[in-house]
């Protein structure tokens, strides 16, 4: 049965405002997830922005939907990744990812897990689909 598990990995590489990528490949996460579907997501590029911590929307007259990655963890995504050399570019630091929900054991904070680019092909080469956003 495990091998009828569908690996699906989502590349979130646009900025998380000025399009409805980001918030529309997080909504097909959230359904992929309700088939069983084995989801993981690398954030790089401008997507990193979608993990900034703080973001206030107000400006640009839009909610800001930062705070539903924590329904991610709800559904049992937890392979939630992001590119050092795209933060590092953009000037973030892992001290600037948002929480994406807690553990339920130890009920600490869950972050993104870093990683290094040369990780990402090797991920991407054992998926069935891969979707970019």
């Amino acid at each position: 049965m495990a091998e009828d598990i569908k690996k699906i990995m989502f590349t979130v590489r646009k900025a998380p405002h000025g399009s409805i990528y980001v918030y529309e490949g997080l909504e097909v996460k959230l359904i992929m997830a309700a088939y069983d579907a084995d989801i993981s997501v690398v954030f790089m590029d401008d997507g990193v922005f979608a993990l900034k911590d703080g973001q206030n929307t107000a400006e640009l007259g839009i909610k800001g939907f930062a705070a539903t990655y924590g329904v991610m963890v709800d559904y049992e995504i937890s392979k939630i990744y992001v590119d050092r050399k795209s933060m590092e570019d953009r000037g973030m630091t892992e001290n600037d990812l948002l929480v994406i929900g807690e553990d339920e054991d130890t009920e600490e904070p869950i972050k993104p897990t870093v990683i290094e680019t040369d990780q990402i092909g090797p991920m991407m080469a054992e998926q069935h689909n891969i979707l970019c956003f």
